[in-house]
């Protein structure tokens, strides 16, 4: 009894590792900007302009003030993507766009980093 009950634990943690792998690293929200991806807080994700597909061109001060979205597993569902930054950290992307959230959004839903630098920086939307 006692292996039984050790090998389904084990096939439990199994199936929950699997589905955090599989699980999207946003979720959609409506926004003053309509609908836009977000990370786990709800708070807004933005793209650079600057970023080639695949390659984050904002590090070093950029990063402080327009933070990665943190990437710990590989891809997830389709769409999404690993971008390795220039200091080797992970960070998200999706359809080859790195993401990034802001750092003067003060809450969830805050767009205030949208139109950003001339245009630069927008809103994610799925």
């Amino acid at each position: 009894m006692r292996s039984v009950s050790l090998l389904l634990a084990a096939a439990i943690t199994s199936v929950s590792a699997i589905a955090a792998l599989a699980a999207e690293p946003a979720k959609t929200a409506e926004t003053s900007k309509g609908k836009t991806l977000v990370d786990a807080q709800g708070m807004t994700l933005y793209t650079f302009i600057k970023d080639a597909d695949g390659k984050s061109a904002c590090n070093g001060p950029c990063a402080k003030n327009w933070p990665p979205l943190a990437a710990s597993g590989g891809a997830a569902e389709k769409g999404w993507s690993v971008v390795v930054r220039d200091d080797g950290s992970k960070q998200w992307a999706y359809k080859g766009k790195p993401l990034y959230t802001f750092a003067k959004d003060a809450k969830p839903g805050d767009v205030t980093g949208d139109g950003f630098l001339n245009g630069a920086w927008s809103v994610a939307q799925p």
